[in-house]
């Protein structure tokens, strides 16, 4: 496996990887809710709910939970698929929710009101001689952020269930 993070610090935060698997099962684990729960978040994540309509105009709806010193904590996200190309390009928003599906605003988060919520994730899937090259941009998050820790710490995981598959 190789692995490269470069993008723009104030833009996004853009990942490549090459997966000693075939594309077809790279496709499936972000796009069948139960091998995404089982990789999905950064180390000692869970993900107790994956609802996934992977179609476009399909909703998502993702509860992400970890423990903390003072009990599990829950983070919910929500969005919508913009584009799915299957075993190619899989393109979807993702925003801070609750656990009822709706999007919470700038002040509920505590940022200030007209501070993007929103992202979007792209995901970029090459058959390379059964390997698979992956690009994995997520767009609104800076290159710098415990985010994009969060995403190799997920991709690890990935991975990892990968050369269990």
């Amino acid at each position: 496996m190789t692995d490269s993070t470069q993008s723009d610090p104030t833009k996004s935060v853009v990942i490549e990887r090459t997966f000693d698997a075939p594309i077809q099962l790279v496709w499936d684990m972000w796009t069948d809710a139960d091998h995404f729960a089982a990789w999905y978040g950064p180390m000692g994540a869970r993900i107790p709910v994956a609802k996934m309509d992977v179609t476009v105009g399909g909703k998502r709806h993702v509860c992400m939970e970890m423990d903390t010193p003072n009990g599990a904590m829950q983070m919910w996200f929500v969005g919508e698929y913009l584009e799915v190309s299957p075993t190619t390009r899989l393109v979807y928003t993702e925003s801070m929710g609750d656990a009822d599906g709706n999007v919470m605003s700038a002040a509920d988060m505590g940022m200030p009101e007209g501070m993007p919520t929103t992202t979007e994730i792209i995901v970029e899937l090459t058959d390379n001689n059964g390997t698979t090259d992956m690009v994995m941009t997520h767009v609104g998050v800076p290159a710098d952020s415990p985010g994009a820790q969060g995403w190799n710490m997920a991709l690890d995981k990935l991975a990892a269930r990968l050369a269990d598959a």
